[in-house]
């Protein structure tokens, strides 16, 4: 289903939302980004198929121009920081980028009749799991600010649909991974955090090895395991939420994940046999925070979105991650 107005994507130039910015163009949607490039890339977004405003959600005035110069049908939401470590050391930078100035969006959303809203939300809003694999009825009781910023916007958005009658779906994902399967974009963060990247890191001697923390969790190998959810699968399901509330669907969550979970040492090992490299590893200690196993229960995506993952083997993820790692780009974008 195509839509007949304009799509607002705030954090375009990401990871996930340039990911999804270029699957939403291949099904025909008229585009507009806003993105204050702290951390997205302008060099990730097709500039002669999309409007792109360098701007942030904070500002009141450009978010009534752009809702009055583009009248979006809906507004799909990826613009936050992500780094669960600095949201623990400077909570106020967290909860002012990913809590206060969606506000300021929102408001302008409710001045100019715009009612919704795809949000980029996550599985930390859970904490720590208290059963396993864990469904959008789990319990929410954040561990950290990051989670808890996204968290409260989901309250927000709750508290709106039932103010002013947005319609909003929560997308929460588990570890999203991998890039582009062509090798036009990737995942570029500074500092990067995430697992796979760091691992193909090593590989290419970008950094000199891997640090697994914890082998001593209650797993098979000792090492935490984690469901690994494709960045092209995340963008399909932003796209068929969209689809749902085009359709009337009313505010839910949706956990978006495999159903599956890989141990780390079972990452490496599979991104010893993509490389074909041996990944230097060390062995540290726990982590403060680090739950054993994180695994999703799908079956609302597929009951409610008509959503399944189609990448769920991670070989596939490290595959397209070393591609973009060892293009032409290096993993790097220019800007």
């Amino acid at each position: 289903m195509v839509g007949t107005g304009t799509l607002l994507v705030t954090g375009g130039a990401g990871y996930i939302g340039s990911h999804t910015v270029k699957y939403l163009l291949g099904q025909g949607e008229k585009i507009v980004v806003l993105d204050n490039l702290v951390f997205g890339h302008r060099d990730a977004l097709p500039l002669d198929k999309v409007t792109f405003v360098h701007g942030d959600m904070s500002d009141a005035a450009l978010m009534d121009q752009l809702l009055a110069d583009h009248q979006p049908e809906a507004v799909l939401h990826f613009a936050a920081f992500a780094y669960v470590g600095e949201s623990v050391t400077d909570p106020l930078k967290y909860y002012r980028n990913n809590l206060a100035a969606p506000l300021v969006l929102l408001e302008a959303m409710q001045r100019h009749g715009c009612k919704r809203f795809i949000f980029s939300s996550t599985c930390a809003t859970y904490g720590n799991p208290v059963k396993v694999p864990m469904d959008e009825e789990h319990p929410q009781s954040p561990v950290n600010p990051y989670g808890a910023s996204k968290w409260m916007l989901e309250r927000v958005l709750k508290d709106c649909d039932h103010a002013w009658g947005l319609k909003s779906v929560f997308l929460r994902y588990f570890n999203a991974s991998g890039c582009d399967p062509a090798g036009e974009i990737g995942e570029d963060h500074d500092p990067e955090t995430h697992l796979i990247p760091r691992i193909l890191m090593a590989a290419t001697g970008e950094i000199s090895e891997i640090t697994v923390f914890g082998t001593d969790y209650p797993t098979p190998d000792g090492t935490c395991i984690r469901d690994y959810i494709h960045v092209n699968d995340l963008a399909s399901a932003h796209k068929l939420a969209l689809d749902y509330l085009r359709k009337g669907g009313e505010t839910t969550p949706v956990n978006l994940g495999t159903g599956r979970g890989f141990s780390v040492n079972e990452i490496i090992k599979t991104a010893e046999a993509v490389t074909g490299k041996t990944i230097p590893v060390s062995y540290g200690p726990r982590r403060a925070g680090d739950p054993p196993e994180l695994i999703c229960q799908p079956a609302k995506a597929k009951e409610v979105l008509g959503w399944e993952a189609l990448h769920k083997d991670p070989r596939e993820h490290i595959e397209s991650a070393w591609k973009w790692m060892t293009g032409p780009r290096q993993g790097r974008y220019a800007d």
